[in-house]
């Protein structure tokens, strides 16, 4: 009796092999797994960007948070567009073409462009909140800065004179805002980037000061940075440290300015961290729900989307497998209808709307932080992230019995 069983199961199993074969290896390309990326990006931004254009944001955005703060809903609209800007920018900065995908970017480019004029023109209904009352302005002023620096022809190129000069005007307001001795310190750093890039004209200090804690006080070893004096066991050294901290220093040395020598290392230690990121994916394309702000979802890959952006793997890491893990965590955590609401807006949640994985300081505006895991569609097509055929990544490897090598900490 046992020995027939035996033979049916494993007759059963050769029936089954071909197909389980198949479905291992009828991978999506790269050019598939581009259209999917261009699909959710357009997704995500179409709603902020369709009523920033028509003035219709602040008319139209729902807000979603646990928090009490009055003032709260005030700023949450900044955070959406600050946050969504700097996602999508390097994509947008292609420019158009003639393909599908190229008339799509110019859509959106001009949707931002004339949404972001009416962000910071004083007279315009959805015009934002930059400063005074709250401190949150210098958080998301600073994410928009870092999107206007990674797309300067499309976007900032694009601006009318008038519109630049609100926008110089509303940069300087959050100056009025002290930052936290944390990762704070950077998003004054990188709004004084912005306006060195833009401008020729910063201020010195407070660029530099959020520079030198970091690299001087507060780096905690193999590629992790304190959020302050203290370490965090959070996405933050993604979400903000490790990819404003590199983008402020490329602003510093290309205007030569003191400290810029750090570059170096920092990327050096961003292409460690990227490397970790990538390990942190698993076969089934999820990753460790720890830490504050979760719900910011994909966004918890920022420094490793920003290191395939930029060139800074490491030699080990290929660009087309962190393609097809970020492409596994973006199709895990987006397959919920929940992630959405009734009228396109995302809702507050990790993989569908959780408002209690959040903080008290989260609402609608801030998960658009998820816009920055998008970063590599700013890569050309015939780059190698989106080129390569389907390559597996560490932990895929690592649990299909593939000899990865050994992992091995940066030294000081």
């Amino acid at each position: 009796m046992k020995r027939s069983i035996f033979s049916f199961a494993v007759a059963a199993y050769m029936l089954i092999l071909p197909a389980f074969t198949q479905a291992q290896t009828d991978q999506p390309t790269g050019e598939e797994d581009r259209a999917f990326w261009v699909e959710n990006l357009v997704k995500i931004a179409d709603p902020v960007l369709t009523n920033l254009s028509n003035n219709t944001l602040k008319q139209n955005m729902p807000f979603e948070s646990l928090s009490k703060d009055p003032l709260r809903k005030e700023v949450s609209y900044l955070e959406a567009v600050g946050r969504l800007i700097c996602g999508i920018a390097p994509w947008l900065e292609l420019g158009p073409d003639q393909t599908p995908e190229g008339q799509l970017r110019e859509k959106y480019i001009k949707l931002a462009v004339k949404g972001l004029k009416n962000a910071v023109n004083p007279s315009s209904p959805d015009y934002l909140t930059f400063g005074n009352r709250h401190t949150q302005p210098l958080v998301d002023a600073a994410f928009l800065a870092e999107g206007l620096l990674r797309a300067p022809k499309q976007l900032w190129g694009n601006m009318d004179k008038e519109a630049q000069e609100w926008m110089i005007t509303e940069l300087k307001r959050s100056r009025t805002i002290k930052p936290h001795q944390n990762n704070w310190l950077l998003f004054a750093s990188t709004v004084e980037a912005a306006l060195l890039e833009f401008t020729g004209e910063c201020d010195l200090e407070r660029m530099t000061h959020g520079v030198k804690r970091f690299r001087e006080d507060w780096y905690k070893g193999d590629a992790w940075y304190g959020d302050g004096k203290d370490f965090h066991m959070d996405y933050y050294n993604s979400f903000v440290i490790h990819p404003m901290l590199t983008d402020v220093l490329i602003c510093m040395k290309k205007h030569n300015i003191e400290g810029a020598d750090f570059l170096d290392l920092q990327l050096k230690r961003h292409g460690r961290f990227a490397a970790q990121l990538e390990r942190f994916i698993s076969p089934e394309g999820s990753y460790p729900a720890v830490g504050r702000s979760i719900v910011y979802r994909f966004g918890a890959f920022h420094a490793l989307a920003q290191s395939c952006l930029i060139g800074s793997l490491p030699s080990k890491v290929k660009p087309a497998q962190v393609r097809c893990a970020l492409t596994a965590v973006i199709k895990r955590q987006m397959k919920s209808p929940k992630n959405f609401d009734a009228n396109g807006w995302l809702t507050v949640g990790f993989a569908g709307n959780q408002i209690h994985m959040s903080e008290s300081y989260i609402n609608t505006g801030s998960v658009y932080l998820c816009a920055m895991g998008l970063l590599p569609l700013g890569l050309s097509a015939d780059h190698p992230f989106w080129a390569d055929p389907y390559t597996e990544w560490t932990n895929l490897k690592a649990w299909n019995g593939i000899d990865v090598g050994a992992d091995s900490a940066l030294k000081q």
